[in-house]
């Protein structure tokens, strides 16, 4: 299910995005408005923290890039606002106190059943036509990764990353343990892989 919330004759604009009540949250794709309710699960918030947690315990690794979490409003053009999960902004001119203006380097998506439509196809189509180097989609009941990377202005085949697994950015040289992110328990001959 991919909840279209507000149906018009027109595109909605970032300025229309504006007036909507500030405890709605809303995201707008090809002026198109898309309800993002209910709110995350437990179980979506967890895998959340886990994953800023490893990008803070690796923030020298960012040198000056910055890591943002929902909601903060990342802006692409007029048509286009969005609201990632986690992601990650090296152009610092694209920072403002209100929100994002630009792609950024790198998003990460949590995926449920209410968004894994727009989440793996309609916001996919999204970042790769606006140029995010690095889109990665999490399934916490799969407990599974899926990874796309920009070449040559397009996203080829994803990777896919099973939970007892390392996650190795591409983009930035950052290692997640994805069994910490899913909080389970692995052998210890599996660490040694």
């Amino acid at each position: 299910m991919c909840p279209l919330a507000k149906k018009a004759d027109k595109k909605y604009t970032y300025q229309d995005y504006l007036t909507w009540p500030d405890e709605e949250r809303w995201e707008i794709i090809d002026g198109n408005a898309y309800n993002m309710s209910p709110s995350p699960s437990t179980k979506h918030q967890l895998i959340s923290r886990n994953i800023t947690g490893e990008l803070y315990k690796n923030k020298s690794k960012l040198k000056s890039c910055e890591f943002f979490e929902a909601p903060t409003d990342v802006v692409l053009d007029d048509f286009n606002v969005v609201l990632p999960d986690i992601f990650i902004v090296c152009d610092k001119d694209k920072i403002t106190d209100k929100n994002i203006q630009g792609a950024p380097d790198l998003v990460i998506e949590i995926v449920s059943k209410s968004t894994a439509y727009k989440d793996t196809k309609i916001k996919k189509d999204l970042y790769e036509a606006f140029g995010v180097k690095e889109y990665i989609l999490v399934f916490p009941e799969l407990e599974i990764v899926e990874r796309y990377v920009l070449s040559e202005g397009k996203y080829g085949v994803p990777e896919r990353f099973n939970w007892d697994e390392t996650l190795k950015l591409k983009t930035f040289d950052i290692e997640i343990p994805l069994w910490e992110v899913f909080e389970k328990e692995i052998k210890e001959e599996q660490e040694n892989k």
